[in-house]
Formats: structure tokens, sequence, C-alpha cells
């Protein structure tokens, strides 16, 4: 339950997922996570770093073998979720 503590932490999953187009120095990955504060993203990063879900490498920060699985995991639910907000939000003019 450790991991779905931290998961569930302002812009845990949002690191994640931006990570998932490659490595990202610092900036960049800010950038791809929304503009998340950087005192936010270093924290989050940390403690990612610290489960060993991203690493830090020679092109930035990167997701570990162990990343990569955890979001191949969770493909599922973003299917799910994507078919209910369809369900929620018709088409115009439907």
């Amino acid at each position: 339950m450790v991991l779905l503590d931290l998961l569930g932490r302002r812009a845990a999953l949002g690191v994640l997922w931006a990570l998932a187009d490659g490595p990202a120095s610092f900036r960049a990955l800010q950038e791809r996570a929304g503009g998340v504060a950087a005192s936010t993203l270093n924290t989050r990063l940390a403690e990612l770093r610290g489960v060993d879900l991203v690493m830090r490498t020679d092109d930035g920060y990167a997701l570990t073998a162990d990343g990569t699985d955890l979001l191949a995991a969770g493909e599922p639910l973003i299917e799910w979720v994507n078919d209910w907000a369809a369900k929620l939000d018709p088409p115009a003019g439907a």
C-alpha cells in the first residue's frame, strides 16, 4: 500500500506519465508534467527514485524497468477511464 500512497500524491502520476515519452531534463519534465512547481517536482522525483521507478541518467530523468512495467500495468485502467469519461461527456448533438 505504500506505493498507492506515493502515487496518490500531487504530480506523482503526472511525472511518471510524462516520462513515458522518454528521458527528460528537469525543466523539460516540469513542462511535460503541466508546469508543476519545482519544489513539488523535486520532492516527487526524490520519492520516485527512492522506490526505483525513476532514475537519473545522462539525459535527465527516465523511467526504470519497474516504472515502465507500472505504466504498462495501468493501461487497462486508462482504457476504462476513457470509456467512462466518454459516457459522461456525449458528443455534441447527441
